[in-house]
């Protein structure tokens, strides 16, 4: 029975499967957050979120002063851009994205040594806004997720007429190598996460609330047990490090031992999943009715000289931010995000957005040349690591065949978060990710397609 309790136990401290990569977090860990210079200009996309782009409000010419209003949402999946700096905006024209493509953006001229006075706008009053009132305070402040995939928070926040929300789970577990960004705003903004759960806890109907924490940021959790506002339902629950646990259906599961159905949401199963930076945030803005104008990024790797948690406006160019902290000569690859789930950039004339939650620099030492794929040689090791328990061995095979609605209608194809354990520890070198990854657009594509038609 003794045994049988601590298998269980077991089960329940985390999730089945997964990885453990090398974490490299003591480069940057213990360097608490400096504010970053202003870059003469800032190029400030419109897409840098799901859902619809922003719609510039402002024309070329005009004086604007740091967190005003420089574009709309443009419908209920889009949220609002603000300016990180006062100054004038010089142009509104296309401009390069993350992705390759380009997109509508706004090149906004710093006055100098501006960017310390912040407008206020209309204040979200905790005390007396309805929950619906909050949710449009998140929209107006222009707030998505930050711990990398940049969704619309106030939509996640929208509890469905037919669903209740039971628990409000903080995701504090940053389990990408490298990263230490939330690692920081736990151990320096908590007053900020404190006041947020006061907002999401009223927003969306939660009696309590927990942060989930790995274990290789004990401090952190101390930190905020050791402040913890006594009438505030909030729990701090430290997990086991394991990668992908930063995925919010990893989370719930270590957590609170629940199970997100396949092709369900957190709500199914009573719970909303916010990042502590995001939830900081909203902490931090609500009350003075200001909008998002910069956040913290974790700039490391092997090619940076000035490694740290750095506080940076948004819409600052990569270009510029890597001049400041100085890169070696013989930088290889540059990623925004982890090195795990984050995207390696091509164009360094890109800016910060709302989602860069880090920025690796590698030089040559460390890039290994492209190896060689093998045949897969059905080790099962990409089966063992898969924490959705999908097959990837047999994803893999189809997606060489193209048959890409059979990997999502008999292999639940679109269950894949592409978290890249299976890549990881494929001794074959094969990029099951990247095959995985083309599969989803393309079945999203012919359902676009044939919703249209």
């Amino acid at each position: 029975m003794q045994l049988l309790n601590l298998l269980f136990n077991r089960h329940h401290d985390t999730f089945q499967h997964g990885i453990h990569p090398p974490e490299h977090k003591e480069d940057t860990r213990d360097m608490a957050i400096r504010q970053f210079s202003f870059a003469p200009v800032v190029v400030l996309p419109l897409v840098q979120h799901i859902g619809a782009p922003s719609q510039a409000v402002v024309r070329e010419g005009q004086e604007v002063s740091r967190g005003q209003l420089l574009a709309t949402a443009g419908g209920y999946v889009s949220v609002p851009v603000h300016a990180p700096v006062s100054g004038t905006i010089r142009k509104i024209a296309n401009v390069p994205s993350a992705s390759g493509k380009m997109v509508p953006g706004i090149f906004l001229e710093a006055f100098p040594f501006s960017g310390q006075e912040v407008m206020e706008g209309t204040p979200v009053d905790l005390d007396t806004a309805s929950p619906e009132e909050i949710l449009k305070g998140v929209q107006d402040a222009g707030i998505v997720g930050l711990g990398g995939a940049a969704f619309p928070t106030h939509v996640k926040l929208k509890v469905p007429d037919d669903k209740h929300c039971e628990v409000l789970l903080l995701n504090g577990v940053e389990c990408e190598p490298f990263l230490t960004t939330d690692h920081r705003v736990m151990l320096e903004q908590a007053e900020d996460i404190y006041m947020g759960v006061r907002y999401l806890l009223k927003a969306t109907g939660a009696k309590r609330a927990i942060i989930g924490i790995e274990a290789n940021k004990q401090n952190a959790a101390d930190h905020l047990n050791a402040h913890l506002p006594k009438d505030l339902p909030l729990e701090v629950k430290v997990v086991p490090v394991k990668y992908p646990q930063g995925s919010e259906k990893m989370l719930i599961t270590s957590t609170l031992g629940l199970e997100v159905p396949s092709g369900g949401l957190p709500i199914d199963v009573g719970v909303v999943v916010v990042n502590v930076a995001t939830t900081a945030e909203i902490g931090r803005l609500l009350p003075h009715g200001q909008g998002i104008q910069e956040r913290v990024v974790t700039i490391t790797g092997p090619g940076v000289k000035k490694k740290g948690n750095y506080l940076i406006p948004i819409g600052t160019p990569l270009r510029y931010v890597l001049e400041e902290v100085g890169v070696e000569d013989n930088i290889s690859e540059v990623y925004l995000g982890g090195p795990m789930m984050g995207m390696a950039v091509s164009n360094l004339d890109i800016s910060i957005t709302k989602g860069t939650s880090g920025i690796l620099v590698f030089t040559d030492k460390e890039v290994k040349k492209q190896q060689k794929v093998y045949p897969c040689i059905k080790c099962g090791a990409c089966v063992e690591a898969c924490p959705m328990f999908l097959n990837p061995s047999q994803l893999g095979i189809l997606a060489k065949n193209e048959a890409y609605q059979e990997m999502a209608d008999h292999h639940n194809l679109m269950d894949c978060f592409e978290c890249g354990s299976c890549s990881y520890e494929c001794p074959s070198h094969i990029p099951l990710v990247q095959q995985f990854r083309i599969a989803k657009s393309m079945v999203r594509k012919r359902k676009s397609k044939a919703h249209a038609n």
